[in-house]
C-alpha cells in the first residue's frame, strides 16, 4: 500500500518551496533528502542528540521528531542560513576562533539553538545551560564550545 502524498508549501532559508511529502516523512529527511541542504544532520533519531536542530518560526525543534506535513505553511531556517563559506556569521566566526568544533557533526544543530537563544534574549548561563544540555557532542568534551558561546554572547549579545 502506498503511503498518502501530501503537497507543502513553507519558506527555507527565505525561499519560498513546495513539495510532495508522503504524510509519514519526517522534516529532516525531508531537508536533507528532497531539499538538498545537507547541513542539518541525523544522528539518534530519538531528538536527544541535537544535531538536527532547526529553527520552525524562529524556535528550535528537532527535525528529526517533526513530520514535514507539521510545517506545511510554515517558516523553516537550517544552518546554511546563517552564513557560507566565504562569509561566516558572527557565530559561526566565534566556533572557529576558539576552536569549538572537531568533527563538526553537532555543531549545526548547536549554532542553531544558539541562534534561538540569542533571538530570545537569554543571558549567557540560561543559554549554556540549556544549548550544551540539549546537545551532545563526543569530540570536545564541550570546553571549546563554552569558549566560543562565551566570547560571541561577550562581543554580540547586549542586555
Amino acid at each position: 500500500m502506498k503511503a498518502e502524498v501530501r503537497n507543502i508549501a513553507l519558506t527555507v532559508n527565505g525561499e519560498q518551496a513546495s513539495i510532495d511529502v508522503e504524510v509519514r516523512d519526517l522534516l529532516s529527511d525531508v531537508i536533507r533528502h528532497k531539499l538538498g541542504l545537507t547541513g542539518t544532520h541525523v544522528s539518534c533519531e530519538h531528538g536527544v542528540c541535537g544535531s538536527c536542530t532547526i529553527l520552525i518560526d524562529g524556535e528550535s525543534t528537532r527535525a528529526c521528531l517533526t513530520l514535514a506535513v507539521q510545517v506545511d505553511g510554515r517558516t523553516i531556517e537550517t544552518v546554511e542560513s546563517l552564513g557560507s563559506v566565504s562569509s561566516l556569521s558572527a557565530l559561526q566566526e566565534a566556533f572557529r576562533d576558539e576552536h569549538g568544533l572537531q568533527c563538526g557533526f553537532c555543531t549545526p544543530g548547536i549554532l542553531m539553538s544558539l541562534c534561538a537563544a540569542e533571538r530570545h534574549g537569554e543571558d549567557l548561563e540560561e543559554t549554556l545551560g540549556e544549548v550544551l544540555g540539549g546537545h551532545v557532542c563526543r569530540c570536545t568534551g564541550y570546553q571549546n564550545i563554552r569558549a566560543a558561546i562565551e566570547a560571541h554572547w561577550s562581543k554580540s549579545v547586549t542586555r
